[in-house]
């Protein structure tokens, strides 16, 4: 749901022109002593949509959460030019008792708009990810890509400057998630909000990004940055095209060897 009053350290307040994140020098380290990002220096532009590929632990997530103020670094610093923000968590967290329209104006709820702001909204959102017909089910009747979508409608009702995607289509079949991503595209060029999105998959941070990331082992370090250089919007056939399978080479060489 949309997230107000992101957390930013006293001297994170600068961004440069047409930067809408920014992390600088950025360390994390808990309180175990273990340090999960290592030196991250990282300028998301305005209109930007990062996908942000690494192994398991390495801090992908730390990332997107310190971007959403949920966490602070523990050095360096980090800075949102909005606090018009989305947050996507990596399962759908909708109430069960409330049917899909309830939920989608949840985040309407809590940024008190009125009833009437918060049903026009939730309409156009639910309409946007193409479940007019589903808004008074409850969630326990819903397909996993439904609730997907109730979950992205729900973000999309305060109409966030930038979108935070915590690895959302990770628990989707292989056919579901390849239909969300075209459907998360499609928001993306409608919507041009600015995105940060967390995956495993190399293969869907192409498809969707127009710029990877790439983090190695913990403590996470950027080894690589790829620009991906296809026009939105993109088709499911973008998949068969050879330069998608050089990018997905590229980025996979890079996430199993060294740090550049």
């Amino acid at each position: 749901m949309g997230l107000a009053n992101t957390m930013r350290d006293s001297d994170a307040r600068t961004l440069t022109k047409g930067t809408a994140v920014s992390f600088d020098r950025v360390i994390k380290r808990f309180g175990t002593g273990t340090t999960a990002l290592d030196g991250i220096d990282l300028r998301v532009r305005h209109g930007d949509f990062v996908a942000v590929v690494g192994p398991s632990g390495c801090g992908k997530s730390t990332l997107l959460r310190m971007a959403a103020g949920l966490d602070r670094p523990s050095a360096g610093s980090v800075a949102v030019a909005t606090e018009s923000i989305g947050f996507i968590f990596q399962e759908p967290t909708l109430l069960p008792w409330r049917s899909v329209r309830r939920n989608v104006e949840l985040s309407a709820e809590l940024a008190h708009l009125d009833k009437a702001a918060r049903r026009s909204r939730a309409a156009a959102a639910i309409r946007a990810v193409g479940l007019d017909d589903f808004a008074e089910q409850l969630p326990r009747t819903l397909s996993g890509g439904m609730k997907m979508r109730a979950s992205l409608a729900r973000a999309l009702t305060l109409a966030p400057e930038v979108m935070l995607l915590d690895e959302p289509f990770g628990a989707l079949d292989e056919m579901t998630r390849l239909d969300m991503q075209v459907e998360l595209q499609r928001l993306y060029t409608d919507k041009q909000f600015t995105a940060m999105f967390i995956t495993h998959s190399v293969s869907e941070a192409v498809f969707l990004a127009n710029r990877v990331v790439v983090l190695t082992p913990r403590p996470g370090r950027i080894a690589d940055m790829v620009d991906i250089d296809f026009p939105y919007p993109r088709g499911p056939e973008l998949r068969y095209d050879p330069r998608f399978t050089d990018y997905v080479s590229q980025l996979s060489a890079s996430l199993h060897g060294g740090t550049r």
